[in-house]
């Protein structure tokens, strides 16, 4: 029987001196209801941050917003003492502020999103940020003015690496003329791929894709659905082959499952050794949702 591992799933090369384990972690579960307040468990949450270790995840996906901060700092804690640390790569996310569960508003003020960074490096015990996403580009300022201060922040050691979430090709491309892009972070899985165009652009410019709420397989994984069917198939759960989809969709797509529990853990991670067929491969590229 296979191990379970995140190295598995094969390597991303973010640049020269840093390559992670493409299946990652998502912290959006550790947090309380709509993404709001503390997690009922805050010792379980933190378990399961040293469990992914465990299983060779080194890369971490995040958000100032996730709580707020409540995610960042049960990571930090999760991560705190870790034999590797120096190995581990997170990714996170500014711009998006908070005012109840469910509630997101975008803020792009520069000011905002350079405090944002600052607190969030004291938040996670870090000296600088691998990567940052530019959480959603706020109407109310230009994309100059927003990615230009990840540049500035960037220029001056805080960000190695800067990204975009939820954006199209035209905004990838209007970011570009600013700074260069090393990652996207849109909604995609195989339930839902309208993005093809923004994963493929990405790969063709050398950015990674960590699709958020990769395992949104819902109605697809109802008992006789393809979905459940390919599962028995391979004898996996349904999660793992909408987590193989995505990995071998293509070779830049970082998948972050998110959960707050150690068994759910061990299952997504398992994904890694599930490698499709490009026949079943096909069948499932289907399965999009209008």
């Amino acid at each position: 029987m296979a191990t379970i591992n995140a190295a598995n799933a094969g390597t991303y090369a973010f640049d020269d001196n840093f390559k992670v384990n493409r299946l990652g972690y998502g912290t959006m579960q550790l947090t309380g209801p709509g993404t709001w307040g503390p997690y009922k468990d805050p010792e379980e949450g933190i378990k399961v941050v040293k469990k992914a270790l465990d299983y060779g995840i080194n890369f971490f996906d995040t958000a100032d917003s996730y709580g707020p901060w409540f995610a960042d700092r049960y990571l930090a804690a999760g991560l705190k003492g870790a034999a590797n640390r120096d190995q581990i790569f997170i990714s996170d996310k500014v711009g998006q502020t908070r005012q109840g569960p469910n509630i997101w508003t975008p803020h792009g003020e520069a000011n905002y999103l350079r405090q944002q960074v600052e607190v969030s490096m004291m938040t996670l015990g870090l000296d600088h940020e691998d990567l940052v996403f530019l959480h959603r580009i706020d109407s109310h300022f230009s994309v100059a003015e927003q990615v230009g201060e990840l540049k500035k922040l960037q220029t001056e050691g805080k960000i190695k690496h800067i990204g975009l979430s939820q954006v199209s090709v035209a905004q990838i491309k209007e970011a570009q003329k600013v700074a260069k892009i090393d990652a996207i972070e849109n909604l995609y899985n195989v339930a839902d791929h309208h993005d093809d165009d923004v994963v493929d652009y990405a790969a063709e410019q050398g950015m990674a894709f960590l699709p958020w709420f990769p395992l949104a397989t819902g109605q697809l994984a109802q008992p006789g659905s393809a979905l459940s069917t390919m599962a028995e198939k391979y004898q996996v759960s349904p999660a793992q082959i909408a987590l193989a989809w995505l990995l071998k969709r293509s070779a830049n797509i970082l998948p972050i499952p998110g959960t707050s529990s150690v068994a759910h853990l061990a299952d997504n991670v398992a994904a890694a050794n599930v490698d499709l067929t490009t026949a079943d491969f096909n069948e499932l590229s289907q399965l999009s949702l209008k």
